[in-house]
């Protein structure tokens, strides 16, 4: 569970850094927040007893790590 809580923050800080170094383009906040949002919701999920046991699955832990990869690499080319 502590490895997702990290990847919950990692995504959160990105998103953050990501806005503040961006300031003055176009869309900004919907950049950011597209990996803001999912990052604040797996935080939480790591936090809820009943989303603690859907995050255990191998299957998820996957299928998040690939979504905070892609969500890594759409922080450093979205302009």
């Amino acid at each position: 569970m502590t490895n997702l809580r990290y990847t919950g923050y990692l995504l959160v800080a990105l998103g953050l850094i990501n806005m503040r170094y961006q300031t003055g383009h176009s869309n900004v906040i919907t950049h950011s927040l597209v990996i803001v949002i999912p990052g604040l919701l797996l935080l939480a999920a790591t936090f809820i007893k009943g989303t603690q046991k859907i995050l255990e699955s191998k299957n998820v832990k996957i299928s998040v790590g690939i979504i905070a990869a892609a969500l890594v690499v759409y922080s450093f080319i979205n302009n």
